[in-house]
């Protein structure tokens, strides 16, 4: 399996990402820097947390012009699989590969702390060893994971199933106080039509073992790799 994690300046989850996926896959990523002007055959494209370019001027919005972003959408509207986490969701909505935006919380505060989100969907390649209604605990580290769209996009993605992660309680209760980033609907993560793109705000490689604090993590990436074989 041929699975690259694309670099940028100011990327800091990059090496977790690398970790998890040779823990879970038995194979090392190519890690691929973001000046790149071309990619090798792959079976998926992951776009790591971190703060890319200083997270100036917007966060992700000057990663998503970098030279790899062309050939990443490119393959992308070919099928290829991509995953953004966290710094990594906000480069796949500024490069208009996923609807909507990432702003600042609402709290204007940079959030870390582990929290519960919401399996909404077991029918895809990122969430097929999940259970649809499964609550999972999953770090989080973010100022900018408020996710906001009008009221037509939200509509549309509700009714084509895009909504992969919705932040809730222990119980699984969509509630405001579950809510850590102001998000709209309570949404941690969502699709793309074809469910080929996945941006989710938590970060699933730094819970892939319990000596990390959890495992909740580790059956989005057995999901692909399974899928992907």
């Amino acid at each position: 399996m041929k699975i690259a994690v694309i670099v940028f300046p100011g990327s800091n989850c990059d090496r977790d990402m690398a970790v998890a996926i040779e823990n879970i896959s038995g194979t090392k990523p190519t890690m691929i820097w973001h000046r790149e002007t071309d990619l090798p055959e792959l079976d998926l494209v992951i776009l790591p947390g971190g703060f890319s370019y200083g997270d100036y001027l917007r966060s992700g919005a000057m990663a998503a012009h970098s030279p790899v972003m062309r050939e990443v959408k490119a393959r992308a509207a070919k099928g290829l699989p991509v995953l953004g986490i966290c710094n990594g969701f906000q480069i796949l909505t500024e490069a208009g590969l996923l609807p909507g935006a990432l702003m600042r919380n609402r709290g204007l505060k940079f959030i870390h702390r582990p929290i519960t989100t919401r399996i909404e969907t077991s029918q895809s390649i990122f969430t097929s060893r999940y259970q649809a209604g499964q609550v999972v605990t999953l770090p989080i580290a973010h100022a900018d994971g408020c996710y906001f769209a009008d009221n037509a996009v939200l509509d549309k993605i509700e009714d084509q199933g895009q909504v992969a992660f919705r932040y809730c309680d222990a119980e699984g209760a969509v509630t405001d106080d579950s809510n850590p980033n102001g998000s709209i609907r309570n949404i941690a993560g969502i699709f793309n039509e074809t469910k080929t793109v996945l941006g989710y705000m938590p970060h699933p490689e730094r819970a892939i073992e319990p000596l990390l604090g959890g495992s909740d993590g580790r059956a989005l990436f057995e999901s692909l790799i399974g899928a992907l074989s």
